[in-house]
């Protein structure tokens, strides 16, 4: 994913590409951005623990707001005088996720999009793109932004995208669109079919074995949480890609036995190694929150491999050294992230679209 393009565009002195990035946590978005070619001015996020993550890996700046108060003028003065001007975000996504159907009626928690389409109304930035849940397009708000959008003159293309289509290691589906003043964008073009999708096994085969509770002398982040007595029972009882269903009913717990509890047998699940992971939430590094036990080990991902299959680079600093943070927060920070190779891509398709109209 490394690319020479940021240098090849400073030798031959074109237009450097510039982005600022709402939203950015701790860089999932902007490192693919970046290893793309693209120059990264500067990210902005609510959360002051994504500070370090954010600064560390991507050599830019990190200002801890909260994008819904940020004046249009403050993100214009952080744009060079020179290049062209790229606006990206992934607005919190838990008011379209279907995770999050509780919150649908609170158009206030839809704000921070329209908020998003208010800053590119005063900026203009040359680019805009944003990343989300497939489930957004199905709501007014998604319309409304792309009336914005239109009103300014951007041309803008969106599909939701398959993660493994692209190289990330999960089968995650994003909304993803591009929108620029210079001429219809393009998104970007799969860089994967199904026969050679990145599987669990080619990203996080290598890694050293560790146990229920333990983590690797050399990996702060190769860390698993501890598994109960029955848990461990549970997940020696369970096969790569199977549920519950296959345990002994001794071992069930009162939910699955319930009508209720018939309709998910996802949790509680296996991952198969030949295959891409199930999508990586912030819950991840937890064996009853979804399929997120380990293949082969009695024990649930460790953070290192969420972010693995976040498709993060596997020296990703996500804390100092000398700080601790709890599984329950690094889990939040990783599983929110943009993946890398997703946001590679569509840096890709970016400085595509860009060539296009500079020859």
């Amino acid at each position: 994913m490394q690319s020479t393009d940021r240098l090849t565009n400073s030798r031959n002195g074109a237009m450097p590409c510039n982005v600022v990035d709402l939203f950015c946590g701790v860089g999932g978005l902007t490192h693919g951005l970046r290893s793309a070619g693209l120059n990264i001015v500067a990210g902005i996020d609510f959360d002051g623990d994504c500070e370090f993550a954010f600064t560390h890996n991507n050599d830019a700046k990190f200002f801890c707001l909260d994008v819904a108060s940020v004046a249009a003028s403050f993100i214009q003065d952080l744009y060079p005088d020179k290049g062209y001007r790229v606006l990206s975000g992934c607005a919190p996504c838990q008011p379209f996720s279907r995770y999050g159907r509780g919150a649908l009626n609170r158009r206030s928690k839809w704000s921070l999009l329209l908020h998003f389409g208010s800053l590119v109304e005063s900026i203009l930035p040359d680019l805009v793109t944003i990343e989300n849940v497939p489930e957004l397009q199905a709501h007014d708000v998604f319309q409304d932004f792309l009336d914005i959008l239109d009103g300014c003159g951007y041309q803008t293309t969106y599909a939701v995208l398959y993660g493994p289509d692209y190289g990330v290691p999960q089968s995650r589906r994003r909304l993803v669109l591009i929108s620029s003043t210079h001429g219809l964008p393009h998104l970007p073009k799969p860089t994967h079919d199904p026969k050679n999708y990145p599987t669990v096994r080619d990203a996080i085969g290598l890694l050293p074995l560790i146990e229920s509770g333990g983590k690797d002398s050399r990996d702060n982040l190769h860390r698993a949480c501890t598994l109960s007595d029955k848990n461990l029972k549970r997940i020696r009882a369970s096969i790569p890609g199977g549920s519950w269903r296959d345990w002994p009913k001794s071992l069930r717990a009162k939910c699955h036995k319930s009508q209720s509890g018939a309709t998910y047998p996802s949790v509680y699940g296996r991952m198969e190694w030949d295959k891409p992971a199930p999508t990586i939430t912030t819950q991840f590094f937890g064996y009853g929150n979804g399929r997120f036990g380990h293949p082969e080990q009695d024990r649930a991902l460790s953070l290192r491999e969420g972010a693995i299959l976040q498709s993060f680079p596997s020296n990703y600093s996500f804390h100092p050294p000398n700080e601790y943070f709890s599984s329950q927060k690094l889990g939040q920070l990783i599983g929110n992230a943009v993946p890398v190779r997703l946001g590679n891509t569509i840096g890709t398709a970016i400085l595509e679209h860009l060539k296009v109209r500079d020859s």
